[in-house]
């Protein structure tokens, strides 16, 4: 989240994401970045991949490698 309490860019598409009904793995974890596939919620098929430096995104991940 920024200072307003708005999620960053890259939260906001992860949250878009997840409130459409769409999972996410855990793909790698780098120094100070994070990359996430993007999957369907049906068949587990990779969509997209979002790879991040927000500390919002790795906050909101926390220890979780998937979701749901």
């Amino acid at each position: 989240m920024d200072i307003e309490g708005d999620p960053t860019p890259d939260l906001d598409r992860l949250l878009r994401w997840e409130d459409s009904g769409g999972g996410w793995r855990v793909v790698a974890v780098g120094h100070g970045s994070l990359t996430l596939s993007l999957v369907t919620c049906d068949g587990g098929e990779e969509m997209e991949v979002l790879t991040s430096v927000e500390s919002s995104v790795r906050e909101h991940v926390g220890e979780r490698m998937r979701h749901p």
